[in-house]
């Protein structure tokens, strides 16, 4: 992975995740859409996903998973340069979510804002937070992926209610002095001619046409996984753990029989978590991080797709906690 010119690089420094405490079950989905909680599971891979209750609020969610993010970093809020909330249901169309976040976690001193780019936007401000680290004007940032699709979701419509879910994830991001940066090449994509596939219109209800979204989830996947291996100069086998946005268990299965990976290298929590989003990738980062599949040392290639049409990968050296 290149150097920054100042030989100063960027690295993950810590990830923690929130979610809500309402999980709700294929059992108690299915009968609104008219199918059998296993025709759910089959077609998504999920058993239950989390779902925000009325009152909670996106804001205080990416919070916590931002000052978790941080007391596992070590970083106070007050070293903090730069608060990025990537999100497409912040609970106000203003004030932006990342100033309330910068509030709620104490870092005053940050510049703030938020990130639209759909499932891709957190990717997005890991380029812009890596960017701003490399070239010297920042020292930490924090970069939050956080979304509360549940209030968008038509509860009959088979093709969405049973996909989407609620959470925040967040990871710190720190200069790494004098070393070689942790994070590669950010590669990014967007394709306006996939815009109509996923809608959410001002007042409606998300729409999706599930099939033309799966193909092409599929093929950009595949195609931008190998364009940021080409770019970090790594090889599929030198990666121990390829993290891939959560949406489906079907495109995940898909995406590794397509570049010939076992399984077991493929990340898939899609059974507990769902779809949330913009979250979905520091969620199963934090997971994969806590269930010991991740640890320092380990090379993960990270990659998303999402509604616009928007996608993007890097590979990453994880240091989690041990980021300098």
């Amino acid at each position: 992975m290149p150097l920054a010119a100042d030989g100063q690089g960027a690295a993950i420094r810590a990830v923690a995740m929130a979610v809500p405490e309402r999980l709700v079950a294929n059992e108690e989905l299915a009968p609104r859409i008219g199918v059998d909680p296993e025709w759910i599971a089959k077609r998504t891979g999920t058993s239950s996903r989390p779902w925000a209750l009325d009152g909670e609020r996106l804001s205080d969610f990416a919070a916590r998973a931002a000052s978790a993010a941080l007391e596992r970093a070590q970083v106070d809020p007050d070293q903090v340069d730069l608060v990025l909330v990537a999100t497409s249901t912040a609970d106000e169309i203003t004030p932006n979510a990342a100033p309330l976040v910068a509030g709620l976690i104490g870092a005053d001193r940050a510049g703030a804002s938020d990130l639209g780019a759909a499932c891709t936007g957190w990717l997005v401000g890991l380029a812009l937070a890596s960017g701003q680290i490399e070239s010297g004007r920042a020292r930490h940032a924090v970069v939050v992926g956080a979304d509360f699709l549940s209030r968008f979701l038509d509860p009959e419509d088979r093709s969405t209610a049973p996909l989407f879910a609620d959470g925040a994830g967040a990871a710190v991001i720190s200069a790494v002095d004098g070393a070689q940066g942790l994070i590669g090449p950010v590669v990014l994509r967007a394709d306006h001619s996939g815009a109509d596939l996923i809608r959410l219109e001002r007042g409606q209800r998300i729409s999706m046409q599930g099939q033309e979204t799966f193909r092409a989830a599929v093929s950009r996947l595949t195609e931008v996984t190998l364009e940021a291996l080409d770019a970090a100069g790594r090889k599929l086998e030198e990666v121990n753990l390829f993290v891939y946005h959560q949406a489906n268990s079907r495109i995940l299965r898909a995406v590794g029989e397509r570049l010939g990976l076992v399984p077991e290298r493929v990340i898939d929590y899609v059974d507990r978590f769902a779809n949330a989003s913009t979250a979905t990738l520091p969620i199963a980062l934090s997971v994969a991080e806590s269930e010991g599949r991740l640890t320092p040392g380990n090379t993960a290639l990270l990659a998303t797709f999402g509604g616009g049409f928007t996608w993007g990968a890097t590979v990453i050296r994880w240091e989690g906690g041990n980021g300098r």
